[in-house]
C-alpha cells in the first residue's frame, strides 16, 4: 500500500485543462496519509474553482503572492517552509519556461524559488508544444537543478491532437510522489502514546503529582512520526513543544487521560503507555483552598484507573507497550509488570536516573526475550525502541 503518512504536499495548479484531474489527485494524496495544501495561478481558476480544491483539501486555497492573512503577508514563504514536496500539476509550457528562467511573479513560481523541499512537475500541454526545442531546453535546466519530471503521458488531447503531452493520471502521480520518500519502518501504523505526569487535585491550588518531564514520550512520538506512523500523543502537563506531525491531546488527571485514551483507541495499532500516571487521587477535592490550621492533615486517597491494563484488556486490543520506572530490582520488577498486566513489550529503567534527563538506558522485555539498550540520548534510544516494536509487529504478521 502506498503511504504518504505525515508528508506535507503543496499541490500547485497552473492554467491547463488537466487541472480538473487535481480534484481526484487531492483525494488520493489525502487517502495515502498526506496533508495537502493547494496553490493556484489565476489562470488555473478558469478551469477548476478554488472552492472545489478547498473542499477537497480541507484547507483554504492560496492564490495571491502577497497574502494579507499570512504572517508578515508572505504566504509563499510560509508555504515554502511548510512543504515536504511541491507538486506542480498541471505544469504548463509557460510555467515551465518561467521557472526555468527563475521568474517569480506569482505565488507558485515564487514559492518554487523559496522552497528547500523536493519539487516535481507534471507537464501538460499540446503535443507540438511538448516537442518544441524550447520546452526541451527548459526541462533540461530543471532536471539539472534536481527537479523531478512526472510524465507526460501520450494519447488524445483536448485540442483533438494525439501524442505526448497529456498530464499523467492521478493514480500515477500518487505512485511517483510516494516513490520520492523512503518508506519508514512504521509507515501506515497508528500509534497512541501517553506521556508526562498526571496531576490529582487536592483543592483549587494544590495537587499530587510526580517528577516526570514527558521527554521520553515526546521523543517516541517524534521518532514514530518520522518513521511514517500516524501518532496521537495524550500528554499530561509538561513544558515541551508538540513534535512535528503529531496530534497532541492535553489532559491533567488520570481520569482525563483514561477518557482520552478510550476515545482514541479505535483503529490503534500500537499503544505505548509512557505516562507516569498517579497511582492514587484524593477521594474528595475541596472546593476552596484548605487553610493551614492544624499540625497534621490527613488525606484519604483512592486508587486511580490502570490505563494500560484497560487497553490490554480491550476487545480490539492493539500491540501494548509499557514502561516501568523502578528504583530497585529493575528487570525483575519490570518482568512482573509485563506479565501481570499482560503486555506485549515493556521497557524498564532506573527512575532516579532519568527524571528530566535527556539520556536514558533501558532493558526491553517481552514474554520470551530481554534486550539491553545502551545509554543514549532519548531520541536515539527511542529509535532503537521503535525498531524493536517494528520487528515485533512484523513477526506477528509473518
Amino acid at each position: 500500500m502506498l503511504s504518504l503518512t505525515n508528508k506535507r504536499i503543496l499541490l500547485g495548479l497552473t492554467g491547463g485543462i488537466a487541472a480538473y484531474k487535481c480534484a481526484e489527485l487531492t483525494r488520493l494524496l489525502i487517502k495515502a496519509g498526506a496533508e495537502v495544501r493547494v496553490g493556484m495561478t489565476r489562470a488555473a481558476t478558469e478551469f477548476i474553482t478554488p472552492l472545489t480544491m478547498q473542499a477537497l483539501s480541507g484547507q483554504r486555497v492560496h492564490l495571491d503572492l502577497l497574502d494579507s492573512d499570512a504572517e508578515a503577508a508572505m504566504g509563499h514563504i510560509e508555504l515554502a517552509r511548510w512543504a515536504d514536496l511541491v507538486l506542480i500539476a498541471p505544469a504548463t509550457a509557460d510555467f515551465i519556461a518561467r521557472i526555468s528562467h527563475g521568474q517569480a511573479d506569482d505565488i507558485l513560481s515564487t514559492m518554487v524559488l523559496a522552497t528547500s523541499a523536493k519539487i516535481a512537475i507534471a507537464p501538460a500541454m499540446n503535443q507540438a508544444m511538448w516537442a518544441d526545442k524550447s520546452t526541451a531546453d527548459n526541462l533540461n535546466v530543471l532536471v539539472d537543478r534536481g527537479y523531478h519530471i512526472f510524465g507526460p503521458a501520450e494519447g488524445e488531447q483536448a485540442c483533438g491532437d494525439v501524442g505526448p503531452g497529456r498530464m499523467m493520471e492521478p493514480a500515477q502521480l500518487l505512485e511517483l510522489s510516494a516513490s520520492l520518500f523512503e518508506t519508514g519502518a512504521l509507515a501506515g501504523k497508528n500509534f497512541l502514546i501517553t506521556g508526562g505526569p498526571t496531576r490529582e487535585a487536592i483543592d483549587p491550588v494544590r495537587f499530587i503529582s510526580n517528577h516526570s518531564s514527558g521527554k521520553m514520550a515526546y521523543a517516541l512520538a517524534a521518532e514514530a512520526a518520522a518513521a511514517g506512523a500516524k501518532v496521537t500523543l495524550i500528554s499530561g502537563p509538561v513544558s515541551l513543544p508538540t513534535p512535528d506531525s503529531v496530534k497532541r491531546i492535553d489532559v491533567v488527571s488520570a481520569q482525563e487521560m483514561l477518557e482520552a485514551t478510550q476515545a482514541n483507541l479505535a483503529g490503534c495499532d500500537v499503544f505505548v503507555g509512557v505516562a507516569a500516571v498517579a497511582d492514587y487521587r484524593p477521594q474528595a477535592i475541596e472546593t476552596q483552598k484548605i487553610k493551614k490550621s492544624e499540625d497534621q492533615m490527613q488525606l484519604t486517597l483512592v486508587k486511580n484507573p490502570d490505563i494500560i491494563s484497560e487497553v490490554a484488556g480491550s476487545e480490539a486490543r492493539p500491540f501494548v507497550v509499557g514502561f516501568a520506572a523502578e528504583t530497585n530490582d529493575i528487570v525483575s520488577n519490570g518482568r512482573d509488570k509485563l506479565q501481570r498486566k499482560k503486555l506485549d513489550m515493556l521497557f524498564a529503567n532506573n527512575a532516579t536516573e532519568t527524571f528530566d534527563s535527556d539520556s536514558i538506558s533501558v532493558t526491553a522485555l517481552t514474554p520470551t526475550s530481554e534486550t539491553e539498550l545502551s545509554t543514549g540520548n532519548k531520541n536515539v534510544v527511542a529509535r532503537n525502541m521503535l525498531q524493536l516494536i517494528a520487528d515485533a509487529l512484523n513477526d506477528n504478521t509473518d
